[in-house]
């Protein structure tokens, strides 16, 4: 024998799925597909960016609320290998006019890292042969404006760094005095 409840339940949920389909009244006409051509596809384009907008998939984007870099700088033809090194960090590749660049912003650091004057020397004399080679290169490429450096005021420089350094050092290394002492 059949539970009557269940029975009951059935029916209710049967009745109220007709009940349900009438009241919709006739079933909805779909749309005839889209036809891609130059008229429709911007309006198709446009529909799909707004229904994406609507949706959200817009939002959190890595740029959002920041200026487009490089937006009101003049034209520059390797923007794209700068852009790449500087996003990837990348270090030791690159035309060697952009090489040269960078090394020319970070040489002062690299010869205070140096203790020897003879080191200074070739260290600045190998950067300016590199720059010499790179300005006699003719495989094209962005124009090397990074100029060779004065050695000698150089190594003059570097003294005078040493020397502010080492004056500035003692100050920095004065005894802390102990808080406590044995008798």
């Amino acid at each position: 024998m059949k539970d009557p409840d269940r029975v009951r339940r059935a029916h209710d949920a049967a009745r109220s799925a007709h009940e349900g389909a009438e009241s919709a009244g006739p079933a909805p006409q779909t749309a005839p597909p889209a036809v891609l051509n130059a008229e429709t596809m911007p309006a198709i384009v446009e529909t799909a960016i707004q229904v994406a907008i609507r949706q959200g998939q817009f939002d959190d984007l890595p740029g959002a609320g920041k200026p487009i870099p490089g937006l009101g700088d003049h034209h520059d033809p390797d923007w794209w290998i700068r852009r790449k090194i500087e996003r990837e960090n990348l270090t030791g590749l690159g035309p060697p006019a952009l090489m040269l660049r960078v090394e020319d912003r970070e040489l002062d650091t690299q010869l205070d890292a140096l203790r020897r004057e003879d080191d200074v020397r070739a260290v600045l004399e190998d950067f300016n042969r590199r720059v010499i080679d790179a300005r006699r290169q003719l495989l094209g490429g962005p124009p090397v404006v990074t100029k060779p450096r004065d050695v000698d005021a150089e190594v003059e420089a570097w003294h005078a760094r040493r020397a502010a350094a080492a004056v500035a050092e003692p100050a920095a290394l004065e005894p802390r005095k102990r808080w406590f002492r044995r008798s």
